[in-house]
């Protein structure tokens, strides 16, 4: 077995609220020991040593939001080249939706994405199971068999279970076997031929609009839901205040309910959508000023648990139309880190809590053993510069797609090198 000594690094471990200088030893696929003065100025003999130089080394990310594309839409993205920015953004560990062609809401779709993820030997790749067959809305799937082939939580990815009835059902069946729904909260009555978030700036660009309320009426019926089931909810991508508001309140009546949000909605608002830019057609839309620091206030409280890239790679011609037909999405991995940041650098919240968001707290809403230092576990790990300035070149992402919101924006935070199973996956040149 190779061992691997990182020497002069400033250990970070979330979970148990570890920031201090110190040394970290792989052997093979494993921790075998970190902490403060570990080596003690001598190295095991034959281990390979890399100086971590006083940057930060992490556990790797823990990203539980991804669209792969795979099977099906390879001309947008494939397990390799997700794999391949999941590695340049630090990013260890990746959930992938199931809205691929075939449809996740089978057992051999889970086992064939389990087998590629082996192949490309990049992220470790889990999937979401459909809690619907098809997606489509109306008939469950087979969640307890699709569970027991490796699917970690069921969701109908970017279409919302939107019938009372069927959601009702999956809650409970979910229960019966300790499962997880997620919920893209959306009331597709409201949203449907919407293109941005209605307001003011929606109204001088003359595009169609998708009122806040699609989402705040979502979760607030979910959560009623879930006090009839008591069933496990999760739901993704929180862009409102009501809605953050009313998970609080779920929370604080004991209801077993979380949630997430992803970097468009603390460091971007609608006015980002400027001339008609495609790449800021998300989904959900990007909200009103007041609504992206309610995201920032209920990641500070807790009321959010965790951040997802939400990456969801579109090709050229998908977003190259006008903007009322081009596709909805953004890619992320890349750039998950890095605005993440953002709200350390800008005040907000401390590195470990910005840092425990995309690593433990996402591995813990779908009990990964993942995003932690922990003798014995995974040596999957991330070694960043948190104060390194660059700028986002979509051009330059090693994603497939290049639709990123955050073209050409400087953000402060570079990942330098990404180990997984003890492997250096990725390096900075």
């Amino acid at each position: 077995m190779t061992q691997t000594a990182y020497i002069n690094a400033r250990l970070l471990d979330p979970a148990s609220g570890l920031d201090e200088p110190g040394g970290l030893l792989t052997d093979g696929k494993v921790i075998a020991d970190f902490g403060p003065g570990l080596f003690k100025g001598k190295t095991p003999e034959g281990a390979d040593v890399i100086d971590c130089g006083g940057h930060a080394l992490s556990p790797g990310l823990v990203d539980m939001r991804v669209h792969v594309r795979e099977p099906g839409e390879e001309h947008k993205g494939t397990l390799a080249t997700a794999g391949a920015a999941s590695a340049a953004g630090g990013v260890t560990t990746i959930v992938c939706l199931p809205g691929t062609h075939p449809v996740i809401d089978d057992m051999s779709v889970v086992e064939f994405i389990a087998r590629r993820a082996r192949q490309v030997g990049l992220a470790k790749v889990y999937a979401y199971g459909a809690v619907t067959k098809g997606l489509e809305g109306l008939e469950l799937a087979e969640m307890a068999m699709l569970a027991e082939a490796g699917a970690v939580a069921f969701t109908d990815g970017v279409k919302a279970v939107g019938d009372a009835q069927v959601m009702r059902r999956a809650l409970s069946y979910a229960a019966t076997f300790g499962l997880l729904i997620v919920q893209h909260p959306e009331l597709s009555s409201l949203t449907q031929g919407g293109a941005m978030n209605q307001g003011e700036t929606a109204t001088r660009l003359g595009l169609p609009e998708i009122p806040r309320e699609a989402e705040i009426i979502m979760v607030e019926r979910d959560i009623r839901l879930v006090q009839m089931s008591g069933g496990r909810l999760h739901f993704a991508h929180l862009s409102t205040a009501d809605s953050i508001e009313a998970v609080r309140r779920a929370k604080d009546q004991g209801l077993n309910v979380t949630c997430d949000t992803a970097p468009p909605y603390f460091a971007l608002n609608e006015t980002s959508v400027g001339d008609y830019r495609t790449f800021m057609k998300l989904s959900p839309p990007l909200r009103s000023e007041v609504d992206r620091q309610a995201v920032v206030e209920g990641l500070k409280d807790g009321a959010i648990d965790a951040i997802a890239s939400d990456h969801a790679p579109h090709d050229e011609d998908a977003k190259r139309l006008p903007f009322a037909q081009a596709a909805f999405g953004g890619v992320g991995l890349e750039t998950l880190l890095s605005v993440s940041l953002e709200l350390y650098h800008n005040g907000h919240m401390s590195l470990l809590d910005v840092l425990g968001r995309i690593t433990c707290c996402s591995a813990d809403v779908l009990g990964l053993a993942a995003g932690r230092l922990q003798k014995g576990a995974a040596a999957d790990l991330t070694l960043f510069d948190p104060e390194r300035g660059w700028k986002v070149d979509a051009d330059a992402l090693l994603s497939k797609s290049k639709n990123s919101p955050f073209d050409g924006r400087p953000v402060q935070g570079r990942v330098l090198r990404t180990v997984i199973d003890g492997r250096t996956v990725f390096e900075l040149s």
